[in-house]
């Protein structure tokens, strides 16, 4: 079950909400653990169907995991063939020493390309139990996803830049989007990456994010369009609201510290 903190009153919702705007945005979504724990020892935040994570990571000693073109373009189509399905891509940004990517767990997951590949993963990654129903299952399923993703990117690399080891700093980390207007600034966050980095003058000079398909200057199909129009309306009052963020970072104390966890 999810509780909802508010005004000091806390009040027993069921566990698929289907919108985060009818939230207040300085609410706060916790999840019961329960009936999770133990389920992957390592990961302490289940995958919630219908609920929203930022998954990023970095390089392993912070070093880069772009280091041409042609891997940004191979971890796109990653993302697309494991977690086509699982999840749905909001929102990403890739960066040459890390990425982020912001998603929706699926109420019910489709069969995604690789599901029922045998993979290194299930020797070298986190134990998981063996069968398990409803929201663990879900779990599960994300968490597996990613990590026979990041390690098929990992194994590309080594193997096109005749290297070994780790690529990136262990596991990949994932957090709860807790509020609605955590959900919207963190869109202008991810896309404001590379200007904050001093990589791009703007945003839209950047071409490893979805911010370009989010202004309807490029057709790209990885992530849901239509989350621009439900949630900031048009591109353009988007790209305003991104450009107000740059320009002023002004964020609660809440999604400061949020960001100071990224970063650090």
């Amino acid at each position: 079950m999810l509780y909802f903190f508010h005004d000091g009153v806390t009040r027993l919702r069921p566990l698929e909400y289907p919108d985060l705007r009818g939230l207040c945005p300085y609410g706060r979504l916790r999840t019961d653990l329960g009936g999770l724990r133990g389920l992957m020892p390592r990961r302490e935040i289940p995958f919630l169907p219908e609920q929203y994570y930022h998954f990023y990571n970095r390089g392993n000693n912070r070093q880069v995991v772009f280091m041409e073109r042609e891997n940004y373009v191979y971890f796109l189509k990653g993302i697309k063939r494991y977690l086509h399905g699982r999840v749905e891509v909001i929102a990403y940004c890739l960066m040459p020493t890390h990425y982020h990517i912001l998603v929706k767990v699926v109420a019910k997951h489709q069969t995604s390309e690789v599901e029922g590949q045998t993979s290194e993963v299930l020797k070298t990654s986190e134990v998981l139990r063996p069968e398990v129903s409803g929201r663990g299952e879900a779990s599960k399923q994300v968490s597996l996803a990613m990590q026979k993703f990041l390690i098929s990117y990992t194994k590309a690399i080594n193997k096109r830049f005749e290297r070994t080891g780790a690529l990136f700093q262990g596991q990949f980390q994932a957090k709860p989007v807790t509020t609605y207007k955590h959900l919207l600034t963190l869109c202008a966050y991810i896309h404001a990456n590379p200007v904050k980095d001093g990589l791009a003058a703007a945003p839209e000079m950047w071409d490893f994010s979805n911010y370009l398909e989010w202004l309807g200057l490029r057709n790209g199909t990885l992530v849901n369009r239509e989350f621009i129009s439900e949630n900031f309306g048009t591109g353009e009052e988007y790209k305003k609201f991104v450009a107000e963020y740059i320009q002023n970072r002004q964020v609660d104390e809440e999604f400061r510290k949020y960001v100071e966890g990224l970063e650090r």
